[in-house]
């Protein structure tokens, strides 16, 4: 059996906070459950898994769920999110492209 992977308490607050976010969206839409897993095209456990803020759906389908509601992510205009996606990609190019841990040598000679 494989071991579960631990996560941050904040790590699974944020889950929770988007699974009832998506709830709260789907709700007020008067979607079924088996309506916006149609329409995701996963199944009915699979988005109460979501809606629970389980961390084990992968990160694509629980942003295409809440894309599908209308849970904003990012920007909700998509010329914003590119732009922001170029500069983060900018910061990244100026940072080394390997990080390398320095070990310090012990000094015990006396």
């Amino acid at each position: 059996m494989a071991k579960q992977r631990a996560y941050s308490k904040y790590a699974r607050e944020a889950a929770f906070l988007l699974g009832q976010q998506i709830k709260l969206r789907r709700k007020s839409r008067r979607w079924s459950e088996q309506n916006l897993a149609t329409r995701a095209g996963i199944s009915r456990a699979t988005l109460q898994k979501i809606e629970a803020g389980e961390t084990s759906p992968s990160i694509g389908l629980v942003f295409e769920v809440a894309a599908l509601v209308g849970v904003p992510l990012f920007e909700q205009d998509s010329r914003a999110l590119a732009t922001s996606i170029e500069l983060t990609q900018s910061k990244i190019a100026l940072l080394p492209k390997r990080i390398k841990t320095r070990t310090k040598a012990v000094d015990d000679d006396f």
